[in-house]
This record gives C-alpha cells, structure tokens and sequence, in this order.
C-alpha cells in the first residue's frame, strides 16, 4: 500500500491558510491513491476527507489555540509530534513523510531513521513575521530548522515563486516545486445566498459594500486599511466595509479606534467559514489587499479572483504575484493612495466589472483544485521515481 504521513504543528481544521491548504494536500492525496495519515495538533475541528485518517496529539499543555507563525508552544507540540511519527513510521512504513513548515524538521528526522523520503512544504517567509527583539530570535531559530528541513528533503514545495527562488538560490540543484494555493473552499456562490447576505450587510439600500477578509497580522496591512477608511467614508457616504476575520479582542480594539463619525461604517464579522466565504465575497463591490510584507502569494486573493469582484491592492511584491493591472487596481502602500484606489473603483462600475471577469478567467485556466493535484501528483512521482 502507498502510504503517507502528513504532519502538520497548526491547528486542523481551522480557518486559515495553512490548515486550509494541509486539507486540500490531504484530499488530493487521497484521490491520487496514496492512503494518508495526517499527525497534527489537539486543536480545531475534525474534518472528514475520504482515504485520510485523522490523528491528533495528545493536548499535554491543555491549549485552546495556537496563533499564527512559530512559537514556544508549537515547539513543544513538534517534540510530541516528532515520538508520535516516530512510533507510527516503525509500525507504518511509510513512502513519504510530508512535513508542513516547522513539522518538516520532525519529519526529517523520523524519514531518516526509517529510509522514507521526505517532502518539505513551505508556506511562508520568515522575514514577514519580525517584530521586536524575542520574534527577532525565534524567527532566526526557525530560518535554521528550514534549512536543516530543506537540505535534507526530496524535494521542497513552496506556495509561491518567490518562496520557491528562495530555496533554489540557498540549494541550487535541489527539486523546488511551486504549487500554487487555491482559493479556500471548491463550492461556488449561489446567486440567492450572494443576494440574502447583500441585504443582510446593507443598511441602506444604496450602500456599496468593501470588504477585506484576512487576519489583523501587521504584515497584512490593516494598519494602513483602517488609516484609509475615514477618508473613504468621508468622501463617499454609500460606503459600508466589511470586515471578515481577526479575535474577538483584535476586532474590539480596532472598533474603539474608529473615528466616531466612520465606526458606524464598519461591520466587523469575525471569522466566517471558507465553504460561506464565496457567497459574502461575491455580495462586495470591492475587495481589498493592503499586504505591506512577505513574498508568499496571499491566500485572500484567490478567494477574491473566484468571487468575480474589483479589487484594490497595495502594489507590494506579495499582491504583484498573482495581481497585474488588469485583474486590479493597484496603488502606493499609503492610507491615503489606498483610500483614493477604493473611491476610485466605487465610482466606476464598468471598470469593477472589467476587472472582476478577468480574475474570475484567471481562477477558471490555472488556479483550481484540478490543477492543484495534478502538480502535487507530479511531485510525488519524482519524488517515487
């Protein structure tokens, strides 16, 4: 039997990119005939996926959640993980052990006392997440555990071209493949759901809703997209925007930071789950990327391209991957540049709908769950030749 372990230290399933992308591997594998075993953390919702067998650690540090990027506790987790995979690859046999971000170093080592390949996937940029003196050291801890990850993989997959020319120029010669995320979930919007939630979010019948869906991480920008709102508002009372994602606390504090005459503007909603996504996405005019940092191609716009709508993006290397001047409107990484871009696309329908039905192209020829296994596919079998 084909068999693979996939061990991923973030919290499964749960709505963000990593644990959205580790389901998506799992499935594909899983279809591709490989019998899959996922090894992850105690934490998020059992999700069921044909030919995949769920097992958890055991919750040793009674953790509720664990925040983006790598941290002490995923550290902790990674040394349970790593007896775990140990125990399961003596007794499974495993071909390849697939190991996501800071789980690759588990897998390296467990892949070399047990003679399986190793795949390392990379999904992000160390660089992005530093913030003062202690991220600053646990991000260089966590450079030197990819290395050590890297060197020793079959080859390295990465989510975007700039992730994948990072590996290639510290290992040249070494089997880099880019596989590109997908957008978050594979149902489509229902033209009735779409119209439900438009009247849901409205408060007055002309309102144009902006939405922005993502974390509150500074790298995403949602500084410089709060310091812009006000002026949007200001300048164009049938705004409304929509705020998809942050916790509780990010979303009070940024509400209490508003300016008294935009806060009524701005509907915060939480976390929304990927298969409703499309729907809420598809009810916006506009959508918007103020990525500031990283080189990873941002999850979000995909998901905005699939819905079909205008986008306005900072024109920073991150949004530049996937984005050119026909699929959005791209302006400086300045509130005030961003705030013009958004006014600009509210005023013009036609160019919300030129822009809309190119991105919608783009998702339907390259960027589906397709596409997305058939490069997986061809991964493993190189790595299996």
């Amino acid at each position: 039997m084909k068999r693979i372990l996939l061990i991923s230290s973030q919290p499964f399933f749960q709505w963000r990119g990593t644990p959205i992308r580790v389901a998506f591997n799992a499935r594909s594998l899983a279809e591709l005939g490989y019998e899959v075993d996922l090894l992850t953390l105690p934490v998020g919702e059992d999700l069921d996926i044909p030919g995949v067998r769920l097992i958890r650690a055991p919750n040793f540090f009674g953790v509720r959640n664990i925040p983006i990027g790598p941290s002490p506790i995923k550290a902790m987790f990674d040394a349970v993980l790593f007896f775990m995979a140990l125990g399961m690859a003596v007794r499974r046999r495993y071909l390849v052990i697939h190991g996501i971000e800071d789980a690759a170093a588990v897998g390296a080592i467990v892949a070399a006392l047990t003679r399986s390949r190793l795949v390392f996937e990379k999904h992000s940029d160390p660089a992005s997440y530093r913030k003062g003196l202690v991220r600053n050291a646990i991000m260089w801890a966590y450079a030197r555990v990819e290395r050590f990850s890297a060197h020793r993989a079959g080859a390295v997959i990465t989510t975007g071209p700039g992730l994948a020319e990072q590996v290639r120029a510290a290992f040249p010669g070494k089997a880099v493949y880019h596989i590109s995320d997908i957008p978050s979930s594979l149902r489509h919007a229902e033209a009735a759901k779409v119209e439900q939630v438009r009247r849901e979010l409205r408060k007055k019948p002309d309102e144009k809703l902006v939405a922005y869906v993502g974390s509150f991480a500074v790298y995403q920008g949602v500084d410089l997209m709060f310091e812009a709102i006000p002026a949007v508002v200001e300048n164009d009372g049938s705004a409304r925007f929509i705020i998809i994602g942050g916790s509780p606390d990010e979303i009070e504090r940024r509400r209490r930071a508003l300016p008294e005459g935009t806060r009524d503007a701005v509907s915060f909603l939480g976390k929304i789950p990927p298969d409703a996504l499309p729907d809420y996405l598809a009810a916006a005019d506009v959508l918007l990327s103020p990525r500031l940092a990283g080189i990873n191609t941002p999850l979000k716009l995909l998901d905005y391209l699939k819905a079909g709508r205008a986008i306005v993006a900072t024109g920073t290397e991150a949004n530049r991957l996937l984005l050119d001047e026909s699929t959005a409107l791209l302006v400086d990484p300045t509130p005030a540049a961003f705030a013009a871009g958004i006014l600009q696309l509210l005023a013009d329908a036609e160019v919300r709908a030129r822009f809309g039905a190119e991105g919608r192209r783009l998702i339907e020829e390259e960027y589906n769950f397709n596409e997305f296994k058939k490069r997986l596919g061809e991964c493993y079998a190189a790595v299996l030749a």
